[in-house]
């Protein structure tokens, strides 16, 4: 996703001037590709950039590139702006933002409700948290970033935002493949299911990008089944939190979470497919 942001802001003029990711290789290729500078450490990142855009795996990644000491991008990060996108719990927003204030720079939330090919086309769905000044100042970026763009509160709305986003879309998921899996199991065309399913109140988004991948087992990962089980993972922490019964959420979690103890967890979500088909699994 990182990635591919860069490369189009790259397009839309603007100067990308230095990346970094943990594996050396992926970004030394990319700073080839965009002209940027390749660094070798979080503060040659900061030093190098006004804005800076994160994207990482969970929360554990963020709090490491956002350490108080040593190689952190909290290095000499006075008049700096981060704009942190991946997924992540609201407390952990909540501090990086806490953490940048502390040394003179600010943080945004710019949780994406959309995948790579939104990423590289500047087509993303963008809810931001965070200071609403701070959000009107990175407005031209962000809508050349998007298509879709909301401020949706202070630091941390976000991402409650975006876990019940993704908490949803799993669960539609989870009932698709059980859908059609037990339509298959019951000798049904599946083709032909697809198209009713479309045409009644079984309808979906998710229908439309992983049902055709469901049935021909085409598992190519756009978002996959590990950072599923976070993320469903996360919304059922806030369910906890505040004290609401969310089962359909539990259920999903514990599926995705299954196919990451089989191995399946790099497939993409449309890989729950796997166990709820007869004769398929890992």
């Amino acid at each position: 996703m990182g990635a591919n942001m860069a490369r189009h802001l790259k397009d839309e003029g603007y100067d990308v001037a230095v990346v970094y990711d943990v594996f050396s290789e992926a970004a030394e290729e990319l700073a080839k590709e965009l002209g940027a500078q390749c660094a070798s450490n979080l503060p040659s990142v900061t030093a190098a950039a006004d804005v800076v855009i994160t994207v990482v795996t969970d929360d554990s990644a963020m709090r490491d590139i956002f350490k108080i000491q040593g190689d952190t991008l909290l290095a000499n990060a006075e008049g700096t702006i981060f704009i942190n996108c991946a997924t992540l719990s609201p407390e952990v927003h909540e501090e990086v933002a806490q953490a940048a204030e502390a040394v003179g720079a600010k943080a945004l939330e710019a949780a994406m409700a959309s995948s790579i090919t939104q990423a590289r086309n500047g087509t993303l769905y963008l809810m931001v948290g965070g200071e609403e000044a701070d959000f009107e100042e990175q407005r031209e970026l962000l809508e050349t970033l998007s298509t879709a763009l909301r401020h949706v509160g202070p630091i941390g709305s976000a991402a409650k935002v975006k876990a019940l986003v993704n908490m949803v879309m799993n669960i539609n998921t989870a009932a698709l493949a059980e859908g059609l899996g037990l339509g298959d199991a019951l000798g049904l065309d599946l083709t032909m299911l697809r198209d009713i399913f479309a045409q009644t109140g079984a309808n979906s988004r998710v229908l439309e990008t992983d049902a055709e991948d469901m049935q021909i087992r085409d598992h190519e990962c756009y978002f996959s089944a590990a950072h599923a089980a976070k993320d469903s993972g996360i919304a059922n922490d806030l369910a906890k939190q505040v004290g609401v019964a969310v089962p359909l959420s539990e259920a999903t979690e514990a599926q995705y979470q299954k196919m990451v103890g089989q191995g399946l967890g790099e497939l993409d979500k449309s890989g729950i497919a796997e166990l709820t088909f007869k004769g398929r699994g890992a």
